[in-house]
């Protein structure tokens, strides 16, 4: 079990700082964002805003996507409510459905996790979207040329 130390060195290296949500019955420790700390709630909510544009994006209703992800309308129709939260084998579902990554949905409840600016986050999630779309040569050649830039501790992971 880690020391009292460890611990708070541990939450001091990852900016964590100790907050309630009214999900959650105990205090815990979350990093702040860009706009603060956003709650679970909050999170779910963008999460089902992001799937549910997806959806309509591709022309689809409710009823005939809920079809097509094998469950009735109300039931599907709790995640685009945030009603239920997704969990991550529904995410990967929706992803081979919907045509979007991972990283996207979660880019749209939690940003702060891909940089310490929101232009430094969003500077990180076109790039993957970028490298997305080359070609498999293209990306081998990419890989060879970030590893030569990168300190080698970085270029090893």
């Amino acid at each position: 079990m880690p020391s009292k130390t460890s611990l708070e060195s541990y939450k001091h290296a990852r900016g964590l700082v100790e907050t309630t949500d009214d999900e959650v019955d105990k205090p815990l420790h979350r990093r702040p964002g860009y706009q603060g700390i956003v709650s679970f709630g909050e999170m779910d909510e963008k999460l089902a805003a992001f799937i549910r544009n997806k959806r309509e994006t591709q022309g689809l209703t409710r009823a005939e996507f809920a079809a097509i992800v094998g469950l009735s309308t109300p039931v599907y129709g709790r995640y685009e409510r945030a009603f239920s939260r997704i969990t991550v084998t529904r995410m990967i579902h929706l992803c081979e459905l919907l045509g979007f990554m991972p990283i996207d949905m979660i880019f749209e409840a939690a940003p702060h996790l891909y940089g310490r600016t929101h232009e430094e986050a969003e500077d990180h999630r076109k790039l993957s979207q970028l490298i997305r779309n080359l070609p498999h040569e293209t990306i081998r050649d990419l890989i060879g040329l970030l590893k030569r830039m990168t300190p080698d501790e970085a270029g090893d992971k």
